[in-house]
């Protein structure tokens, strides 16, 4: 089976490792409700250096290209930052459908209460 593709993007606010946790524990969920997931935070984070200028706008490219690629943009976690917002207007320009990760397991009929959804 075919998964569409998911990306998926947060307000990350911890330690890059509590990051990553959080992070792989969004793309599990995304994954079961039939999709494969798409996050730049585990997949540049780990070969780009932020604070190279250079690299850092190499790394935005690289998940505006992941997000063009996307069949659906997934915004995890309560809050809504700069980075989020730039996400969810890049999907808009591209058409590509928004959700949350409430959202999106609602429809795919994966409902589970809220203490897991963050």
């Amino acid at each position: 089976m075919k998964r569409p593709l998911a990306y998926i993007t947060a307000a990350w606010s911890g330690s890059e490792i509590e990051n990553a946790e959080t992070a792989a524990r969004y793309c599990r969920q995304v994954y079961d409700a039939g999709y494969s997931p798409i996050c730049p935070l585990l997949l540049t984070a780990r070969f780009l250096h932020d604070a190279v200028p250079q690299e850092h706008k190499d790394g935005l490219d690289i998940a505006r290209d992941y997000l063009r690629r996307s069949r659906v943009l997934v915004v995890c976690g309560r809050s809504i930052d700069e980075t989020v917002k730039n996400d969810i207007a890049t999907a808009e320009r591209l058409r590509i459908t928004a959700t949350t990760l409430d959202g999106i397991l609602t429809v795919k009929g994966q409902g589970r209460s809220n203490s897991n959804s963050r």
